[in-house]
């Protein structure tokens, strides 16, 4: 079974953490004019503090009601097992603690890969978790009123070997992995598509 986001309540729900735009400067540097995608960019802070700075961003989420809850116009609901854009179309793609939610996850990578221009940079912030799920409880009473579903919400248990294992056949180079404690056990991966 897998979960369904279509939650005013989570979409609410999801805070403005600062240091997500201090990773993704790490990660892929973005730069003003460049063209990025937020993939699960949920309300839209980290879209509308990147396009504050004058990046052409646009952000995705599968819950149909982040477009409405949204702090920007940028947010469009969409799946990201099934992009709407064009080949080669961003400079960069970002997802801040999104892509241990997606089930088709090979299927999403393969459209982020698709979408992102030869030279590209990708950055994705995910959780260290010890046990998949762990950190998805409160969400899965949200969605759900169960704790013990957590581990449909948080699908995955990621770390950066094995998501370097499942992009770098699509064509994509490890250029960066980081862990971090701060506020809670985090990693970090950036990636660059080679031609």
């Amino acid at each position: 079974m897998t979960t369904s986001y279509d939650s005013a309540n989570y979409a609410r729900v999801n805070r403005w953490d600062s240091s997500h735009l201090d990773r993704i400067d790490r990660l892929v540097r973005p730069k003003p004019g460049e063209r990025i995608l937020e993939v699960g960019c949920g309300q839209g802070h980290l879209t509308k503090a990147l396009a504050d700075r004058g990046v052409d961003i646009t952000g995705i989420d599968v819950n149909p009601n982040a477009r409405e809850i949204a702090n920007t116009d940028r947010v469009v609901h969409m799946n990201a097992a099934d992009l709407d854009f064009d080949d080669e179309a961003f400079d960069a793609v970002i997802s801040v603690h999104a892509i241990e939610h997606i089930p088709p996850l090979e299927a999403a990578l393969a459209e982020m890969v698709r979408v992102l221009k030869t030279g590209g940079r990708a950055g994705f912030v995910y959780p260290a978790e010890p046990i998949k799920g762990l950190y998805a409880i409160p969400t899965a009473i949200i969605l759900h009123g169960n704790p013990l579903k957590a581990r449909e919400v948080h699908c995955h248990k990621i770390w950066p070997a094995k998501l370097r294992e499942m992009i770098q056949p699509l064509g994509m180079r490890q250029i960066r992995a980081e862990f971090s404690l701060l506020k809670s056990p985090q990693f970090s991966s950036a990636f660059v598509k080679e031609g």
